[in-house]
C-alpha cells in the first residue's frame, strides 16, 4: 500500500521540526500507542495496540531514521510484530517546506502487512491506514499548534 499526502500546520517549520523529533509528541499522536522509547543506538523502540476490521493486535517493533536534513525532513522505517496477527513493516518520507499560513508537511509512505492482518483485504486495510495517518496529523497539527502559542 502506498499513500501520499500533505498536511498544512499552522506554525513556524522550527517548531514542526522540533516536534517531530519529539518522542513524547510522537507517542502522543500515534493511534494506539502505548509505548516509545529511544534506544542508545537513536531508534525508537515501540509498542501499540490497533484495531483493524475484525482483528485487535498489539504490536513491539523498532523505528528508525535516515537521511535526516535538519530543518527539511528525514526517511522513517518501521517494522512491527503483531504475534498471530501477522507483521506491518513500512516506511515514510517526510518534507516540510514554507507555505502560507505555516509549515506544510508532506509524506509519501508505503506499508506491507503479512500474517491474519493480510487476509483482511486491501480496502480495509487502504481505508484503515488513511484513517489512522489522518488521526495522526490530526493530532500532530493541534499538538504543534499548542506547543506554538505557548512562549518559550
Amino acid at each position: 500500500m502506498d499513500m501520499t499526502g500533505e498536511q498544512l500546520i499552522p506554525a513556524p517549520r522550527e517548531v514542526v521540526w522540533n516536534a517531530l523529533n519529539d518522542i513524547t509528541v510522537l507517542k502522543d499522536c500515534i493511534p494506539g500507542c502505548t509505548f516509545l522509547e529511544k534506544q542508545e543506538d537513536g531508534s525508537l523502540a515501540a509498542k501499540s495496540v490497533l484495531r483493524i476490521g475484525p482483528i485487535k493486535a498489539s504490536f513491539s517493533g523498532k523505528v528508525t531514521f535516515s537521511n535526516i536534513i535538519p530543518m527539511e525532513g528525514y526517511s522513517i522505517v518501521g517494522e512491527g510484530q503483531g504475534g498471530v496477527a501477522g507483521f506491518a513493516k513500512g516506511g515514510a518520507d517526510v518534507h516540510l517546506r514554507d507555505a502560507e499560513g505555516g509549515t506544510m508537511l508532506v509524506y509519501t509512505a508505503k506499508a506491507d502487512i503479512g500474517g491474519k492482518l493480510a487476509q483482511l483485504g486491501s480496502r480495509l486495510i487502504d481505508s484503515t491506514s488513511k484513517k489512522l495517518a489522518g488521526e495522526f496529523f490530526e493530532r500532530f497539527a493541534s499538538e504543534v499548534v499548542s506547543k506554538a502559542a505557548v512562549p518559550a
